[in-house]
Order: structure tokens, then sequence, then C-alpha cells
């Protein structure tokens, strides 16, 4: 949450205001996803939410069963909050805008798509766990490498992409290419038929409704972290498999993507960028949980646990509260206030004291025990 809301913080605009810096230059590129293959920082955002989503379900069911929650109960409350976290995704997409904004691609609504599954799943045993695992990323890597690719003929205007834009792919990996894939033609379909402003032709960046198949799967190696962490297994053992099976994950992904039979991309989602995403998410898992658990160095992690704490919260204040808090400062404070270190730095300023009001906020929440969950 805090990666996604210090973009306000514009490493961008101190980097085009100083290009001689190597270090501007390298910042502000953590702040952007990548065009199409491969990821930055800022591309481990949402598997990362995703990842999270999967490791606390382990911990939520046994409090449910402790609670003595009866089965129906836990059912209803499962799909209410898949419900939910849609709705909330859809609100905040259509914030600015004349009519509901349905669309799909946001992070709340692809977890909420995928997290009644995720519960079903986790009822399950092994058997079930790892069959849902590969079934959905075969099944999704099959439903793209079946996909036709497009012809001369091709009317390249209809996916919003050049069909000489630099990052398109070739040869089999052409089937993941931006806006000409399975994906893109379902949206073409399905979001088509709710009403809309005007006719859905493609996301700008490619993204896709059912990227929350291989989100689900994202979570379910949450999942898998999860129950490691709640298992009786000697505490540094656990460090180790969370290490072992990230390691194995990230290499994984990458080799897909170097051998041609998949490539990283986040946008879509490819079951390579499960790989690669969920090994980096196992590792830092992995440094955290030994850091935080096992050495008990906690001290340093409050800032972050008052945010992770309302994360929903955090999530929302993106949207709704990052641009005026930003333009009352302005207002009240004047622009000057922002450039005591010269105009280069002024984002930096501006948008960390944003980001310190946030938190302040969540903060006072935190004290107060005021926790807002879905």
């Amino acid at each position: 949450m805090l990666l996604m809301l210090g973009h306000v913080l514009r490493f961008s605009r101190i980097s085009e205001a100083l290009p001689e810096s190597g270090v501007w230059a390298f910042l502000s590129l953590l702040q952007f996803h990548v065009p199409w293959v491969g990821g930055t920082l800022h591309d481990m955002i949402q598997p990362s939410f995703s990842f999270l989503v999967g490791v606390v379900l382990p911990f939520s069911l046994v409090r449910r069963a402790a609670e003595n929650q009866s089965y129906l109960h836990r059912n209803l409350h499962a799909f209410w909050r898949s419900f939910l976290l849609i709705a909330l995704g859809i609100f905040l997409r259509s914030l600015g805008r004349d009519q509901t904004n349905f669309t799909f691609e946001d992070t709340l609504t692809q977890i909420g798509l995928g997290y009644g599954f995720l519960y079903l799943i986790a009822q399950g045993g092994r058997r079930t766990f790892w069959t849902s695992l590969v079934s959905l990323m075969v099944g999704y890597w099959l439903l793209f490498a079946l996909y036709p690719l497009p012809d001369s003929t091709f009317d390249w205007s209809q996916a919003g992409v050049a069909s000489d834009w630099p990052h398109h792919l070739q040869g089999f990996a052409a089937h993941w290419n931006k806006n000409t894939n399975a994906a893109w033609a379902f949206d073409r379909w399905f979001l088509n038929l709710f009403p809309r402003e005007e006719m859905f032709r493609y996301y700008g960046g490619g993204y896709a409704t059912l990227s929350f198949l291989p989100t689900l799967a994202t979570m379910l190696l949450g999942l898998l972290a999860g129950r490691l962490l709640q298992s009786d297994r000697e505490p540094w053992q656990r460090v180790r498999l969370l290490v072992f099976w990230g390691l194995g994950s990230l290499v994984g992904g990458l080799l897909l993507g170097w051998l041609g039979i998949c490539p990283v991309v986040k946008r879509i989602w490819t079951p390579a960028w499960v790989l690669y995403s969920g090994g980096w998410c196992f590792l830092v898992t992995a440094i955290l949980y030994a850091v935080v658990d096992v050495m008990h160095y906690q001290r340093w992690s409050f800032i972050f646990k008052v945010v992770g704490m309302n994360s929903i919260t955090a999530y929302c204040s993106e949207s709704l509260f990052v641009g005026f808090i930003g333009t009352a400062l302005q207002r009240h404070l004047g622009e000057s206030c922002f450039t005591f270190a010269g105009e280069a730095y002024r984002s930096l300023f501006q948008g960390g004291a944003v980001l310190l009001i946030i938190w302040l906020i969540l903060f006072w929440m935190y004290r107060r025990k005021l926790f807002i969950r879905i």
C-alpha cells in the first residue's frame, strides 16, 4: 500500500528536472509499469496484495472455526466479501464519470472475482489444491496458445496498438501480444453486455477481465505460504522452504519466458508471471518472517503495520483523498512552501506531505481500533 501511495512523490518529475542524475532516473523507473514484458517494483504491488490474500486465509478460517461460526455462515461471508470487493472496485473506477464504469481489471475486482473460488479450494485437501493450481496455469496458457494470431488484414486501430509497436512479441510468443489475444477477445464481448458510455474496444494498458484466473493462482501460492506458516514445522525450516519455493518459482517463470513457451507479462497475468512474481513474494515473505517473527526485530515495522491494518482504507485513499489533500496543501500553504530545496524537488516534498497526512489518518484509526474490513 505504501508503494502504491508513494506514487505521489512523483520521482519522474525530479528525474525530468535533473536529467543528469542516474539515481532519480532509476527511482523513477521503479514507479512505472513496464510496457509489456518483464516487471519493475511497481508491477509487484498487485501480485503482492493478491499473494497476501492467500497467506491470511488459513488463519482466518481457523479463527472463524474457533468462533463456532456455522459452515453456512462462513460460506455466505466469503461470497459476500467477493461481491463487496467487486462492487468497491467498480465504484472507484467510476469516480468522475457520468455513469457506472463496469470494468473488472482493477486489483479489488480481480481479487473479488477469484476470492470465492480461493475459499472453496482452501476447504479441500492437497489434491484439490494442486489440481486447481495446475489447471488454472495450464488452462489459461492453452486459452492464449490456441487463439489465432491476427492476419495481414487485421485492423490494428481496433486493438489500440500500432502494428509496428516495438514491444510486440514474435513467433509463438505472439499469442500473448497486447490486445490481440484471447482475453482481449473475451472482453470485447463481455464488457459490452453492460451499459457503457461508448462501446468497449480495448483497455489502453492491455489489461483483461480473465486475468482473475491466474490471479487466483497467485492467491493459491499465497495460500501455500500461509499453510506453511501455520504448520508445526520449525521456524527456520519454514524460512528455508519459502526461500526454496521462491527461487524455484522465480527461475521457472524466467525459463518459460526465455524458452519462448510463455512470456512474463503482468498486464495479462501470464502463467510465467504467476511464477515470476510469486517467486519474489515467497522470498520477501521469507525475509520478513525471519526478521519479524523468528528474530523478533519488530519495532521498525510499526509504520507498515499501521497501514497494513487498514489496507482497504489505504487503497481507497489513493482514489478518494490524495488529489484533495494535495490541492488543499497547495491552496493553504502556497506553492512556494514545497520549493525550499529547489523547484526540482517540489513534487517530492509535496507528495511526502500528502503521504504523511494519509499515514497520520491511518495512525489515528489504528490508535482507536477503527479497522475497515470487508
